[in-house]
């Protein structure tokens, strides 16, 4: 039995039949869903975009169905040994320091301390209103968006250096190389799980105690963790015929800092501002976290931000999977 589970195997006609009904299903929820709240021509052009999207994401899937399935498939069937190093990748981080992984703590930490002192007690940024006008205090607001972007950013650092770290597994002809950026993620989360915590004592300090809703950053943590693995598989195969990616990342990861509502508050913008804005999918999630803690919302109240964030995710997904697919047989000739 435990043999027949390791190997499950599903047909290519099942296959595409599966993925068909999940996107038919999605098509129709955002074609019927009505936000009474919104412009009737604004929302009419999302429902097109948005279904346009998931038509063509359908007609690439069944078109490229092959390799686009060939890395989530080896991902499962590698689930038990993606663990196992993930967690040796962790230790042997911090290998030989006195302080051990207590390291990886201690610069985000400090680096939450700074921007509270700058902008809340030098600048006196002072509470936040958030989406449903509650009013949040500084140091939580700052904390809630900086531990979704301390998360993202060591892991799309370290997914992208994957294949080079570990060049000397990746010339192994029987080792199935796809599993090595989804490790460096993993070895990350160890690392937010431990902000979470933090986020969640701070938090309660200031009287926003864990609730039903807060069970969502499990869910944003999610959102977290597949975004950033899309991004990685592309990133890092680009990376070993092109090292100045690394700095590229670097200088957009800067950009990308300011460019996202972390340290400032997309309410201070008008609605259309806004929808520019919720264009990086980042938005999303660091929203998320804020509203998971501070605010009685669930995540599919939200409707167009987590339709577009899941479709723009699971494209990014696919363009990786490709780009991975296609690089691949030359990956140990350069390395």
């Amino acid at each position: 039995m435990k043999h027949f589970k390791e190997n499950i195997h599903i047909s290519k006609p099942l296959g595409i039949a599966i993925f068909s009904i999940l996107m038919l299903i999605m098509a129709l929820v955002i074609g019927f869903h009505h936000n009474p709240y919104a412009v009737y021509r604004d929302e009419l052009t999302k429902k097109i975009i948005a279904i346009a999207i998931i038509v063509a994401a359908e007609a690439a899937f069944i078109l490229l169905y092959d390799k686009v399935t060939v890395l989530p498939v080896e991902l499962w069937q590698n689930r038990h040994l993606i663990w196992k190093l993930a967690r040796n990748d962790f230790k042997k981080r911090y290998a030989g320091s006195y302080l051990g992984a207590v390291w990886a703590m201690v610069q985000p930490v400090v680096t939450v301390i700074m921007y509270y002192i700058v902008f809340d007690v030098i600048m006196g940024a002072g509470d936040q209103a958030g989406a449903r006008e509650t009013s949040i205090p500084y140091v939580l607001f700052l904390t809630a968006g900086l531990v979704p972007w301390f998360y993202f950013s060591e892991a799309l650092n370290n997914g992208t250096q994957a294949l080079i770290e570990y060049s000397y597994l990746v010339k192994k002809v029987v080792f199935k190389i796809s599993i090595l950026p989804i490790i460096k993620v993993i070895a990350a989360t160890f690392i937010h799980a431990f902000f979470v915590i933090v986020m969640l004592i701070i938090a309660a300090i200031y009287g926003f105690y864990p609730t039903v809703y807060t069970i969502q950053i499990l869910y944003y943590s999610l959102c977290t963790f597949i975004f950033v693995l899309a991004l990685c598989y592309s990133t890092c195969a680009i990376m070993v015929f092109f090292k100045d990616i690394a700095q590229i990342i670097s200088i957009l990861l800067q950009i990308g800092m300011w460019a996202t509502p972390i340290l400032w508050n997309i309410a201070a913008f008008d609605l259309k501002v806004q929808t520019y804005i919720k264009i990086n999918p980042l938005v999303y999630i660091v929203e998320g976290y804020r509203s998971s803690i501070c605010e009685k919302q669930w995540f599919f109240e939200d409707f167009y931000s987590t339709m577009y964030f899941w479709i723009f995710t699971v494209v990014l997904f696919g363009i990786g999977c490709l780009i991975f697919k296609r690089l691949k047989p030359h990956f140990a000739d350069v390395l």
